[in-house]
């Protein structure tokens, strides 16, 4: 377990994320709203920046303690 929380630590997220905003703003969504998972899975089948970012806020999801 220790292992595990090591090396979520030394993930930076936030360096990862370029551009916050940006696959809400390109999906149409407003700020404040969260993205429905049928929007974010469509996007994530898109070629290009798109689905490369909508790929991403999938992953980010499953790292998200629930």
């Amino acid at each position: 377990m220790k292992e595990k929380i090591d090396k979520m630590a030394k993930l930076n997220i936030k360096k990862a994320i370029k551009k916050p905003g940006s696959l809400r703003k390109s999906l149409g969504i407003k700020k404040g709203k969260t993205i429905p998972k049928s929007k974010l899975k469509a996007a994530a089948k898109k070629p290009g920046k798109l689905g490369q970012r909508a790929r991403f806020a999938i992953t980010l999801g499953k790292l998200r303690k629930k």
